[in-house]
């Protein structure tokens, strides 16, 4: 199978061209195409490229619209036009929610409340919108947190604090949280290519058991051969610092430990169903291999 890729030069994507060795791969530069007419030689068009969620919010809103609606509008309808049989967008479940009540499924409400989220959603809703013709199938995937050797991602705080043996103050808030290893998200998209009696749709994408922060620390210091130092402060103590923090500009502050101590759980029971194999890695499994790359640098 021609596989074409955008987006080939990011994590995700480096990662996706050496695991589909068993398919002739090419990539495409989108950087300067739009408005422009687009011919698709390749069997499956894959679209990773995007503007990704800006952590230090400097990006402006107009960057995420650009780079997650309108330049995935125009890779789809050229797909449509093409003699490609499969389109895999990479959506994300920001799409969906920002705050996960209980646990998130696909048939969940969408209330995306960020620019990347909301321009996500945007490409997504344009895509399921169209009539697919005969022989065609398109999968939107929203993957949760991606991690593996080399990405240390939203990972790195905890890394940072393991390796230089500071303790993790939070010990006392017990939250869920669901990760994907790169080689997980991998194996769903060679699956998706591969298997044609895969209904089109969207799939939300993560490891099979969710983890508690807590338990990522225990395995950043099993793996960094550091001890494990958690802190078990009362939540009142912590939450009354966090609020001083607000008025003193104090890096613990009351959104900082929301995003430190929520749970985020995130279903993959359909799109295990529908490949109807299970997830190579473990989320152990996934979170060690991560680590350990970090040692190495």
């Amino acid at each position: 199978m021609k596989v074409t890729i955008t987006g080939a030069s990011g994590f995700v994507g480096q990662n996706l061209i050496n695991y589909l060795k068993s398919h002739k791969v090419n990539t495409l530069s989108v950087r300067y195409i739009f408005n422009q007419k687009l011919e698709i030689k390749s069997d499956c068009l894959i679209h990773l490229a995007g503007k990704a969620h800006d952590l230090k919010k400097v990006s402006k809103p107009n960057d995420y619209y650009e780079g997650n609606y309108e330049l995935t509008r125009q890779l789809f309808d050229s797909f449509l036009d093409s003699e490609a049989s499969v389109f895999i967008f990479m959506s994300t479940v920001k799409a969906a929610a920002d705050k996960v009540e209980g646990v998130l499924i696909e048939e969940t409400t969408s209330h995306p409340k960020t620019h990347y989220g909301i321009s996500k959603r945007q490409a997504e809703e344009y895509i399921l919108s169209k009539n697919l013709p005969k022989g065609k199938r398109v999968y939107v995937l929203r993957p949760c947190m991606i991690h593996g050797p080399g990405n240390k991602g939203n990972l790195n705080l905890l890394y940072q604090l393991v390796a230089k043996g500071i303790p993790w103050p939070l010990g006392a808030f017990e939250n869920q949280r669901s990760f994907l290893s790169i080689e997980n998200l991998c194996f769903v998209i060679k699956e998706l290519l591969e298997n044609d009696s895969i209904p089109s749709g969207i799939y939300q994408v993560s490891d099979n058991q969710t983890i508690s922060t807590n338990q990522l620390i225990k395995y950043l210091g099993e793996t960094l051969e550091k001890k494990n130092r958690i802190i078990y402060l009362s939540q009142g103590i912590i939450h009354f610092i966090s609020r001083l923090g607000d008025k003193l500009n104090l890096p613990l502050n009351t959104e900082r430990l929301e995003k430190l101590t929520e749970s985020y759980i995130v279903s993959n029971e359909k799109i295990v169903k529908a490949i109807g194999k299970s997830l190579p890695v473990s989320v152990e499994a996934g979170l060690k291999r991560t680590f350990a790359s970090f040692k190495k640098k």
